[in-house]
C-alpha cells in the first residue's frame, strides 16, 4: 500500500457515511412534523377509542375494550350519517369533475376578455371564505325572505323548504359544496388542458378528426391523471368538505338527513363530549377511506395515460 493510499483510504471511509447521513438530515424537518401531528395523533385516538372519557381533565379515561366499536356499529344514527357520505361524494363527483372538465374543455379556445371573465367568475368561489360561503347561501335560499325563493314565488310556484326538508335538504348542502370547488378543479383541469401538446390536435385536424374526436381521443386520455386525481380527491375528502356547511347552516338536520361521519365526530367530541365514541368513530373512518385510498391508487397507476 502506498503513502497516497493510506491517506486517502480514511477519509473516504469517513465520508461514506456521513453521505448515507445527509439525505436524513434533508427530511428529519418534515419527518418530525408528520410524527407529530400526524402518526403521534393517530396513535393516540386509536388509544383514545377504547375508553370512555368525557374530556375533563380531572376526569381519568376508563378502558371499556371493543364497547364502543359494538355501540357505534349498532347505532342507527351511524348508518345514516355512513349513507349520507355516500350520497355526498356521489353528489359531489359531477360538481367537481363533469362540469369542469367540460368547461376547461368548451372554453380552451376563447381569446381576449371572454376567457379572463369566464375564469374569474369560475375563480371567486374558490376565494370565497367556506364560512362566508355558508352564510350567503344560508340568505339566498332562506324559505321566508331568500332571493331564490322571491325569484320562484315570482314565477307562481310555492317556495322551497330548501333547509327544513329532509328529502331536499342533503343536496342543497351538495350543490352548496360543489358551488365552492368548481373553481380549483376548473383551475387544475385547464391547466392541465393548455400544457396539451398542439401538435397532436394540428396532427388529428389534418386527419379530417372532429372536434369530438379530438376530445375523445387526445384531450381525455391526456387529462385522464388529473381527472383521477380530482376523483380521488372528492371521494377521499368531499364529505369532509362539507363540515363547515352542515355545522354553519342545518347542525346535522332536519332530521340527521345532511349529517356525515366527519361531522358525526365533531358532534361525539364537541357537543356530547364523548371523546371515545368521537376517536372510535374517527379510526372507523381512517381505516374505511384508508382502503378506499389504496385501491384509488392502484386503479389509477392502471388508468392513467401519461405522454411519455
Amino acid at each position: 500500500m502506498t503513502a497516497e493510499t493510506a491517506v486517502t483510504t480514511p477519509a473516504r471511509n469517513g465520508l461514506l457515511p456521513r453521505l448515507r447521513l445527509a439525505p436524513w438530515l434533508y427530511l428529519a424537518p418534515t419527518l418530525a412534523v408528520l410524527f407529530v401531528w400526524i402518526y403521534l395523533p393517530l396513535f393516540q385516538a386509536v388509544q383514545l377509542s377504547f375508553t370512555q372519557w368525557n374530556m375533563l381533565p380531572t376526569a381519568t379515561p376508563r378502558p371499556v375494550g371493543w364497547e364502543n366499536y359494538r355501540n357505534l356499529l349498532a347505532l342507527p344514527e351511524l348508518r345514516q350519517a355512513a349513507w349520507n357520505t355516500l350520497w355526498y361524494v356521489l353528489g359531489l363527483l359531477p360538481l367537481s369533475v363533469l362540469v369542469p372538465l367540460a368547461v376547461a374543455i368548451l372554453t380552451q379556445d376563447l381569446g381576449g376578455p371572454l376567457r379572463n371573465l369566464y375564469r374569474a367568475l369560475i375563480f371567486i368561489p374558490m376565494i370565497v371564505p367556506p364560512i362566508v360561503a355558508a352564510v350567503l347561501w344560508r340568505w339566498l335560499l332562506n324559505e321566508d325572505y331568500g332571493l331564490v325563493n322571491r325569484i320562484i314565488t315570482a314565477l307562481g310556484a310555492d317556495p322551497v323548504s330548501f333547509f327544513q326538508n329532509p328529502d331536499i335538504a342533503l343536496w342543497t348542502m351538495v350543490w352548496i359544496t360543489g358551488w365552492k370547488l368548481m373553481g380549483f378543479a376548473t383551475l387544475l383541469l385547464s391547466a392541465a388542458n393548455g400544457t396539451i401538446d398542439p401538435g397532436y390536435v394540428e396532427a388529428a385536424r389534418m386527419d379530417g378528426a372532429t372536434r369530438w374526436q379530438i376530445v375523445r381521443d387526445i384531450r381525455l386520455p391526456l387529462l385522464s391523471p388529473t381527472i383521477l386525481l380530482l376523483t380521488m380527491m372528492t371521494i377521499l375528502f368531499g364529505a369532509q368538505w362539507s363540515f363547515v356547511y352542515i355545522n354553519a347552516i342545518t347542525d346535522g338536520g332536519p332530521l340527521g338527513s345532511t349529517t356525515n361521519v366527519f361531522f358525526l365526530m365533531w358532534k361525539y367530541g364537541f357537543q356530547t363530549f364523548s371523546a371515545g365514541w368521537s376517536a372510535t368513530a374517527g379510526v372507523m373512518t381512517f381505516v374505511v377511506f384508508g382502503l378506499i385510498a389504496l385501491a384509488l391508487l392502484t386503479l389509477s397507476r392502471k388508468l392513467a395515460f401519461h405522454d411519455n
